[in-house]
């Protein structure tokens, strides 16, 4: 789990700067992606092609084989996935520690030019949490569009590469094998449920990209509702204080022209 704990601290960082659906997501991919894969994949799989078994002894014959088989090994699928897909988080990530400093500094500028009209912090308060809108919002939109993207792409290639189900036997008619060989793989069944397991976390994981995706567009039509009925109240007001003051006007008129009279 060394190798995880640089990227462990970046995601962990994150969680501070996304919706309810996203810390979601990160938990998900710390808990059943990065501590599974670190912790029992490897002993599962071991040395695959050590473990193989081939009726032929001859020499370079099971290499080939185990690379017809296995292009790249699961164990390295499964980390390239991961890396690609906690790549456009930490994307945003940088993003927000940018706009934090940007606005740290514009505080200090505020602080020591009080008598200056200038910009105030949009995006971020004193203790440097942050409000998803605008140009952050557009950025975590398009960061979860491409997690998705790249989720899916995944989760295709590896149907390509090898499928879902772990066949124990492997037929092989490469050079240098002299006839069609067979090959054996140690603990399919238990490779398979593995394979299954970590196909179902990825599942999960492309539906809480999508349900947030979600989320964040109903947040921003209610946002954009509420601005529009305060804004309609606010040009509302002004009409009916004119009226009002015509009416009055109106009044005083006629009661002046009753005591003229």
């Amino acid at each position: 789990m060394g190798e995880w704990g640089f990227l462990s601290s970046l995601l962990d960082k994150v969680q501070s700067h996304s919706t309810v659906v996203g810390k979601v997501w990160l938990s998900v991919l710390f808990i059943f992606r990065i501590m599974i894969l670190g912790a029992g994949a490897e002993k599962v799989w071991g040395d695959e092609q050590k473990s193989m078994v081939c009726n032929t002894k001859q020499p370079g014959c099971k290499n080939v084989c185990y690379d017809q088989a296995f292009p790249i090994s699961h164990i390295r699928f499964w980390v390239l996935q991961i890396i690609f897909v906690s790549a456009p988080t930490l994307i945003y990530l940088g993003h927000v520690l940018h706009v934090i400093h940007k606005e740290n500094k514009m505080r200090e500028y505020i602080a020591n030019h009080s008598d200056e009209i200038v910009k105030y912090p949009k995006y971020s308060d004193e203790k440097g949490h942050i409000k998803i809108k605008g140009n952050l919002l557009g950025n975590y939109m398009t960061s979860i569009f491409f997690r998705i993207v790249l989720e899916v792409a995944f989760i295709v290639g590896q149907y390509y590469l090898y499928g879902f189900v772990l066949d124990p036997r492997i037929e092989c008619t490469r050079a240098p094998c002299p006839f069609t060989v067979e090959c054996f793989m140690s603990r399919p069944t238990e490779k398979t449920i593995f394979i299954i397991f970590m196909l179902a976390v990825s599942c999960v994981s492309l539906a809480l990209n999508l349900a947030e995706i979600f989320y964040l567009a109903c947040s921003r039509s209610c946002r954009r509702k509420t601005k529009t009925v305060s804004a309609t109240a606010i040009a509302m007001h002004p009409r009916l204080n004119g009226d009002s003051l015509m009416r009055n006007e109106k009044l005083s008129l006629h009661d002046g022209s009753h005591s003229t009279a």
